[in-house]
């Protein structure tokens, strides 16, 4: 079948495409341990490859993957996990099925690939036993009990206390004994419940989430001298922290962003300003002047 010059272009883009998503998949599958998983990511790399070989038949060129695009996949894999990974990459994805529906009807392998195509969201489903997404709500926990509490406490310790180091100071002990308590709160409530999640871990995850939070909150008051300065960077850190996270969960488990992003942010600043008035209450009340 003869095709345009503008067909041509489009088919050597979608074919570059399916190569580097060959290459992605390859690479991850040789890089995860799981042999389920490994054999479903090899299974859809040999289909990556079999398109890339359809629209070749069309165009009659080969073309390189793009190296950029398979290391940015990879290490993102990598570094957040293989299911992000994956599941940010076939967002994009869809982008290209849309793109092969113009072609239905005009090259015919077109309706095998949109096909394939639709498996491979399936499949990838079934790619999501990662024990850091079994973990979740242990991080949830973690996260939004740290968010909550410390940016209420650091708060109300502003306008208390006037002071950044005394501040970090109170805050830093504050929350690591938070932390701990928590932990251990996680660790005694999933041992006490049927679940595959081990207690140790769940307490590790809760804990861990905890103490991160708990510093990038409190960094402000380390480096910074004017009070109000510092809260204000400890409440932009910590709405940074509630999208980056929820972006991770919205992407990796496919549940929407934005409820749960304006919920966690309005839960966080609303106690927030909450504590800064009984901070001034408090502080006024008792005559406190350090």
């Amino acid at each position: 079948m003869t095709i345009s010059k503008e067909m041509q272009q489009k088919l050597l883009i979608y074919q570059r495409n399916e190569i580097t998503e060959h290459h992605i998949y390859a690479k991850l599958a040789r890089a995860i341990k799981s042999p389920e998983n490994q054999r479903i990511l090899e299974e859809i790399a040999n289909d990556e490859l079999r398109h890339y070989g359809d629209w070749r038949k069309h165009t009659q060129q080969d073309v390189k993957p793009d190296k950029l695009k398979i290391w940015k996949y990879y290490l993102i894999s990598r570094i957040f996990g293989f299911t992000f990974g994956i599941k940010l990459m076939e967002q994009g994805e869809e982008d290209a099925q849309e793109n092969y529906e113009q072609l239905r009807g005009i090259i015919e392998e077109a309706a095998t690939i949109i096909r394939d195509e639709n498996e491979h969201e399936d499949a990838l489903i079934e790619l999501l036993d990662e024990e850091r997404l079994r973990y979740t709500g242990s991080i949830v926990l973690g996260l939004n009990d740290a968010l909550v509490e410390l940016t209420g406490a650091l708060a109300g310790l502003t306008f208390a206390l006037q002071n950044t180091r005394l501040i970090a100071l109170t805050g830093l002990i504050t929350g690591i004994a938070a932390a701990l308590s928590m932990g251990a709160s996680e660790y005694l409530s999933t041992q006490s419940e049927e679940t595959v999640k081990n207690p140790v871990r769940a307490s590790i995850y809760t804990g861990s989430a905890y103490v991160v939070t708990v510093f990038v909150l409190i960094l402000p008051y380390l480096v910074l001298e004017n009070l109000y300065d510092c809260l204000a960077c400890t409440l932009a850190a910590a709405v940074l922290i509630i999208g980056f996270f929820n972006y991770y969960i919205s992407v990796a488990k496919g549940v929407p962003f934005k409820r749960r992003f304006f919920e966690m942010t309005g839960l966080s600043l609303g106690v927030a300003a909450l504590s800064f008035f009984i901070g001034f209450i408090i502080r006024s009340f008792l005559g406190v002047d350090i």
